[in-house]
């Protein structure tokens, strides 16, 4: 085996266990979303609603949620607010993904407490490219103990 091809075999393995939860409520943003970090090999979690976020990021403990802001049942602000409301969720870093027609702004978002916001549509590569700035053992805060 060459040094090369072990050095991407060891950080690929890592990244497979990376959980990376996304939610969105319009299947082919979720997909493409999905596709986007699946090939940089991260576990994927999907959620359709704030609410079904809030329940699976409690229960699966990702590294990295990447959440639509416009979304039935419960808005992903309102989500991100209870997620960092959390002891158990607060130090998972969130990225907000919104579309350019609504006034959400960077100010707004990162008072909410996102780490990041994205304007749909987004780049691909520029979503892999945050989301491993974001999960590298450097920058993700320790998450605490369940209760």
């Amino acid at each position: 085996m060459t040094p090369r091809y072990w050095f991407w075999r060891v950080i690929y393995r890592s990244e497979m266990n990376i959980k990376v939860l996304i939610v969105d409520d319009e299947p082919h943003m979720l997909r493409l979303t999905e596709l986007s970090l699946k090939k940089n090999g991260y576990q994927i979690l999907t959620a359709r609603s704030g609410r079904e976020a809030i329940n699976l990021a409690a229960k699966e403990l990702p590294a990295l949620i990447v959440m639509d802001v416009t979304m039935p049942e419960m808005d992903g602000i309102t989500a991100l607010r209870h997620l960092k409301a959390s002891p158990v969720t607060s130090a998972i870093p969130v990225i907000m993904l919104t579309t350019r027609g609504q006034s959400l702004t960077r100010t707004e978002a990162q008072g909410s407490g996102a780490a990041l916001y994205l304007t749909k549509p987004f780049s691909p590569s520029a979503l892999a490219a945050e989301a491993r700035k974001l999960i590298s053992p450097d920058s993700t805060p320790s998450i605490p103990n369940r209760p």
